[in-house]
């Protein structure tokens, strides 16, 4: 049953620091302090009164238009004692900022910022490199670099405007990203990204590998200039993070429990990572203490997560006019995602198409409409949701700024996304 893979959910995860988020939100949501719910900020676990009441559960999820049977008997096997969460008042105004506007301004020039970080005589190579900086991507990474840095900011009493260091690791953030991007294309063999033919496509697989690690050796020049040995050593863990997090695709776990912690370990390298250590990043620029960097972390860990957790979601949900490339493209790539390890549960046919990574006739279209028939798709979205519920206890223990609440809108627009 779904059951036995939630519970395995958090009771493995318990175990691993570095994609442990679901623990604490469990624990959070019981009135159980965690073991980091206290510190130099105050943090105190389940309190109560005036002012911090938490959505329920239910409202989240009206919200989503999940199924309610579904996400009941999910809060049960999560939760046997399921108590709503107080942690502290998430936001000072009744209208959470809208994070695409206040972080307008410091992204104006960023693409042709980023543009003059790569600039080279060779026309040909030119043209590739500014292919997927046209200002027409979701600008994720940096929208939450500059954020995070303002929310910083304040917090560490400092003015709220961007520091250029801060700015420079949100156009850094966004250059690595795109490499691996370009990289990713060239290993999946994708023809369309972002409602466009791939670099790979255009200008060939070779030209397309070297037009990837130009943005990456850029990125780490821009880094480098920096002068701060601690920051890029937490950027370049990133960096290592997206390769490890490849190789990780490319593999799979026969063991059903084994497959589930493969793939969330998996989704934070390729895309949490990337976001937490951006976030980390900025925040050691402004403030030396340990916690305010734990709290940036764990924010753009958790948002990322449910991203990618989305992201997967998506898939299935999708017409490949929304998404900007073909529906189903995990499947055909032969990767077992969130929706399917779930629908495994009601369909244990899926389990061996799992092991040939649906490579005989038929597997896609079976996987696809078995993950259709379960609730795959409900609880998936279910978890992404719990990974926003503890990137909003993080992003709250910050002092209030309308650049915190925009990070918090910003986990319900990562949530109701439908591109």
């Amino acid at each position: 049953m779904a059951g036995s893979l939630w519970r395995f959910c958090c009771r493995r995860w318990s175990t691993s620091c570095t994609t442990s988020p679901l623990t604490e939100t469990l624990r959070c949501f019981s009135g159980r302090p965690t073991s980091s719910s206290t510190g130099s900020l105050g943090r105190v676990s389940g309190s109560s009164g005036p002012g911090n009441e938490r959505p329920s559960v239910q409202a989240h999820s009206k919200a989503l238009h999940l199924n309610s049977s579904v996400i009941r008997r999910s809060s049960q096997l999560l939760y046997p004692t399921l108590q709503c969460c107080a942690c502290r008042a998430t936001h000072s105004d009744a209208k959470l900022k809208d994070p695409f506007t206040l972080a307008q301004k410091d992204l104006i020039s960023l693409y042709d910022d980023i543009k003059k970080e790569m600039f080279v005589s060779t026309k040909e190579l030119k043209h590739l490199c500014d292919y997927y900086f046209d200002g027409k991507g979701k600008a994720i990474r940096p929208i939450i670099v500059i954020l995070m840095s303002r929310a910083l900011n304040i917090h560490s009493n400092k003015a709220g405007e961007v520091l250029p260091g801060q700015r420079t690791i949100a156009m850094i953030s966004e250059m690595i990203h795109t490499a691996s991007l370009v990289h990713d294309d060239v290993i999946d063999g994708s023809d369309e990204r972002r409602g466009k033919r791939s670099i790979n496509d255009v200008w060939g697989q070779k030209k397309a590998i070297l037009a990837g690690d130009f943005i990456l050796s850029a990125a780490t020049m821009a880094l480098a200039r920096l002068g701060n040995s601690a920051v890029v050593k937490v950027l370049s863990q990133a960096i290592e993070d997206l390769v490890r997090g490849e190789f990780m695709q490319l593999g799979s776990k026969e063991n059903e429990n084994e497959r589930f912690k493969h793939y969330l370990e998996k989704t934070f390298k390729k895309t949490a990572s990337l976001m937490a250590h951006s976030c980390k990043a900025v925040s050691m620029l402004v403030n030396s203490d340990p916690e305010v960097h734990e709290i940036a972390y764990q924010y753009g860990k958790n948002v990322g997560i449910a991203f990618q957790l989305v992201d997967d979601v998506l898939d299935f949900t999708s017409g490949a006019g929304q998404l900007g490339k073909p529906t189903a493209a995990d499947l055909k790539l032969g990767l077992a995602t969130g929706p399917v390890l779930f629908a495994c549960q009601q369909f244990p046919e899926l389990h061996a198409m799992i092991m040939r990574r649906f490579s005989s006739r038929g597997d896609v279209d079976r996987a696809w409409q078995y993950v259709l028939q379960s609730d795959g798709v409900q609880q998936t979205t279910f978890l992404a949701q719990r990974y926003c519920e503890e990137a909003i206890r993080q992003i709250s223990f910050l002092q209030p700024s309308p650049e915190r609440d925009a990070l918090i809108r910003l986990t319900q627009i990562v949530l109701s996304r439908n591109k």
